[in-house]
């Protein structure tokens, strides 16, 4: 899917929020469809019905939200860790992290990265004027990039259907336009300054193409599960299947006698050689089926590039074998954490460009942000720290302590570790003082 682009150079008007809001609508259907397919609801449930004595099982199994949340437990289930060398700074970062739950906040944009392809982040001040940010998703905000060769955002829109019409709001590199679908279009209402300095809703992006983590393997999924209905079906077949006698006449009586007590007994014929009883049987293709099944399912994980943590090898995996089974996935989560960091480092730009929020002479610390993510893998804390004793004299504490998974924020644990050790100090201290 292409961004949206518009001229730098001409004036953002009512008519031309709403051009883009109608190009938008056009996105809709296919930003449905992966929700559908996200929550279950997959092509098999909307075919047409069978006549009524054919089977029509309408199985689901739903691989799309399998690969989207076990891409998204592998590539941010661990919460990512920003820290800045600035002692100060790092509190400031770590205030706003704590006041906007942005733990949460970044695992369920990852989620909608991976579901539409893409998704937002809007800014906003709250009515104690602190920096808050929310995720929204593609289903009522877009964002418009200039027409240059760095396509930077131009303007953002964020929209609602109402009985009365669109209503919504515009927002630029300095201000919040609301506006209002009046009888001619719509039209603007009114608008207030912001000061962060840049257009205040962020776009993260799955990939450059902004698609979905299972939109490649959208017929694939559509095959496995008509595939497994059908499966279904021959079963309910058999268990109906037709009784089938030769040879012989059967009164409505024996019949249900047959029926009911499932016992047959035939006599009185000249020639009980020459009967046939038995039940009618189409073709067996079960062979046929469960190849195809395992064929589509091994491809389903292939093209995905996700990988199938059930499958029983997984658990007999070695270190060096589990890398390798987890490479593919790797790669994916790799791309996706440049995409990632540059959105954020485009949100704390503008969160450092209010002075409430950081001191103006530091307004451009956010360039040295680090941001650490760690692959939610099952971790062996004996070989970590192990590792990270090795280093020492080698690195920093902070990058030691960086190796170890379970410590979330390395500069905090080396203030507790400084704590500590002076706590110790003051009480070796006072027991020499005792002593003496």
């Amino acid at each position: 899917m292409d961004p949206f682009i518009f001229s730098a150079e001409e004036e953002i008007t009512a008519e031309v929020v709403q051009d883009f809001i109608q190009k938008h609508q056009a996105l809709l259907p296919r930003y449905q469809r992966l929700k559908n397919l996200y929550k279950g609801h997959h092509l098999i449930l909307d075919r047409a019905n069978k006549p009524e004595y054919k089977p029509d099982n309408r199985l689901v199994v739903n691989f799309a939200k399998y690969i989207t949340d076990t891409f998204n437990g592998y590539f941010i289930g661990i919460p990512i860790r920003i820290s800045h060398d600035d002692p100060e700074i790092n509190k400031r970062v770590d205030e706003f992290q704590t006041r906007n739950d942005m733990d949460d906040n970044q695992a369920e944009l990852s989620k909608m990265c991976s579901i539409y392809g893409h998704a937002f982040e809007l800014l906003y001040q709250d009515e104690e004027s602190q920096t808050c940010c929310t995720y929204n998703s593609p289903l009522d905000m877009f964002i418009v990039y200039d027409d240059t060769i760095a396509q930077k955002p131009l303007f953002a829109v964020r929209y609602q259907i109402t009985d009365e019409g669109v209503k919504g709001q515009v927002f630029t590199v300095s201000e919040i336009i609301s506006f209002l679908e009046g009888d001619e279009g719509i039209v603007f209402t009114g608008s207030e300054p912001h000061y962060y300095g840049d257009v205040p809703v962020i776009e993260y992006i799955e990939n450059e193409e902004r698609q979905s983590v299972f939109e490649h393997v959208e017929s694939l999924i559509n095959a496995y599960n008509k595939g497994v209905s059908e499966k279904a079906n021959d079963v309910d077949y058999f268990a109906d299947a037709y009784m089938k006698i030769l040879g012989t006449e059967i009164d409505e009586t024996t019949i249900q006698n047959i029926r009911d007590n499932r016992i047959i007994n035939l006599f009185g014929a000249d020639d009980l050689a020459n009967i046939i009883v038995e039940f009618m049987e189409k073709p067996n293709g079960d062979a046929n089926q469960e190849h195809l099944l395992d064929r589509l399912e091994r491809l389903i994980y292939q093209i995905s590039m996700v990988a199938n943590i059930n499958d029983e090898s997984f658990g007999n995996a070695s270190g060096v074998s589990l890398e390798f089974k987890l490479q593919p996935m790797k790669n994916l989560a790799a791309m996706k954490e440049r995409k990632f960091v540059s959105g954020m480092n485009r949100r704390f730009k503008m969160v450092f460009n209010l002075p409430t929020n950081i001191e103006p002479s530091k307004k451009d610390e956010w360039r040295n942000l680090n941001y650490t993510f760690t692959r939610n893998i099952p971790r062996n804390i004996a070989d970590e720290a192990d590792t990270a004793g090795k280093l020492t004299g080698i690195v920093s504490r902070e990058t030691q302590l960086s190796i170890l998974s379970f410590v979330d924020n390395p500069k905090q644990e080396l203030e507790r570790i400084q704590k500590e050790n002076e706590m110790n100090s003051y009480q070796t201290d006072s027991d020499f003082e005792v002593d003496s």
